[in-house]
């Protein structure tokens, strides 16, 4: 008998692609076969392809959705167009029951495809105000999961529920010993794990170079910079190691890190509050984004559960100063952190997937 057919899509950055990949063993254990479509050179390819051998991958052409000008806007709509034929041949072929859209622009031509193939579309939004994929999906999406309570003022009324954040199981099994092992470090002194996001943050990983020698005198630092901005120059300095960007070895790194400075993506942090990392955001300005990561941590913020520093006052203050500081208010912060609780398991999550398949 054919297996059921579940299909994911989602890409463009890890966050568009990490919820997926905790959800792929629940589907595979309830017996569905998965598919996933992604684009031909986007994180998603590297993540699901290498790392989910079980998992049929379909690249499609898309077109990137930009909020300003340029060339590409009269051309990427025709690889929209492409995409969403590519999309309902896919569809038409593997027929799965029901779609899971995590976002980013390469779930753009699958959702307009499964309107015209007649296939239930869940979508999921991880930010408090909408991405602008996810803005085009909701019309065609037959119900929207959220992970903030606020973003429910900015969905249709009726097709949305809010769900928190939905943790990998994986996140709780990091071992520290075997994350010192990784990183070679000693431990002796408190380690600070530095997460520029998937793409790297060139800002963060210059402030954090900076002032190395000052920083290491009281910490030692996992740095994962993104690809292509590892600094070969510091890869011989004690207490200090870098990392393009880690899949399978991050829960050892997180276990083995005692406080954590990051962008403001809502996966990332909610895994930080998850394992109770005291937490030091810097999210992406209004000028370098749509605001989102703005939104994130000032609500975090607002929990007491981060503290957060403006990107452009990044440059007045000190980089091992700030360290000290989140130490100092760590307890505080893991004590709040205690406090909140706002997740789903990947299994329950599956479950209220599949309750909205025809």
């Amino acid at each position: 008998m054919k297996r059921p057919v579940v299909l994911l899509t989602g890409g463009g950055t890890a966050g568009h692609v990490s919820v997926n990949e905790a959800l792929i063993p629940e589907f595979i254990d309830k017996g569905y076969e998965i598919h996933y479509i992604g684009s031909h050179d986007g994180i998603e390819k590297e993540l699901i392809k290498d790392g989910h051998r079980e998992v049929t991958y379909h690249a499609i052409q898309s077109g990137k959705l930009r909020r300003y000008f340029s060339m590409k806007n009269f051309s990427d709509p025709f690889r929209v167009g492409a995409g969403v034929l590519q999309a309902y041949s896919i569809l038409r072929k593997v027929q799965p029951e029901i779609i899971f859209s995590k976002g980013g622009f390469v779930s753009v031509p699958v959702v307009l495809a499964a309107k015209l193939a007649k296939i239930p579309v869940v979508v999921h939004e991880s930010d408090v105000t909408p991405g602008l994929a996810n803005k085009l999906a909701l019309p065609f999406s037959k119900h929207i999961f959220t992970v903030f309570e606020q973003t429910l003022d900015y969905v249709p009324a009726g097709k949305a529920t809010c769900v928190g954040a939905v943790i990998r199981p994986e996140i709780f099994q990091g071992a520290r010993k075997e994350g010192l092992r990784i990183a070679g470090l000693t431990g002796e002194k408190p380690i600070v794990i530095v997460m520029g996001g998937s793409q790297g943050s060139a800002l963060l990983n210059n402030a954090v170079r900076k002032e190395l020698d000052a920083v290491l005198d009281r910490f030692e630092i996992i740095h994962l910079c993104g690809k292509g901005n590892i600094d070969e120059s510091l890869e011989q300095m004690k207490g200090y190691t870098q990392f393009e960007y880690v899949t399978e070895g991050l829960p050892h790194l997180l276990a083995a890190s005692d406080y954590a400075v990051s962008r403001a993506g809502s996966n990332a942090i909610f895994e930080l509050l998850s394992v109770l990392k005291p937490m030091l955001l810097i999210p992406l300005s209004a000028s370098q984004s749509r605001g989102d990561q703005l939104l994130n941590a000032s609500l975090f913020e607002a929990l007491g559960i981060a503290k957060v520093m403006q990107e452009e006052e990044l440059s007045e203050n000190s980089m091992a100063e700030l360290f000290n500081s989140l130490r100092e208010d760590g307890d505080t912060l893991v004590s709040n952190m205690r406090k909140v609780s706002h997740t789903k398991s990947p299994e329950t999550m599956v479950d209220l997937i599949l309750s909205y398949k025809n």
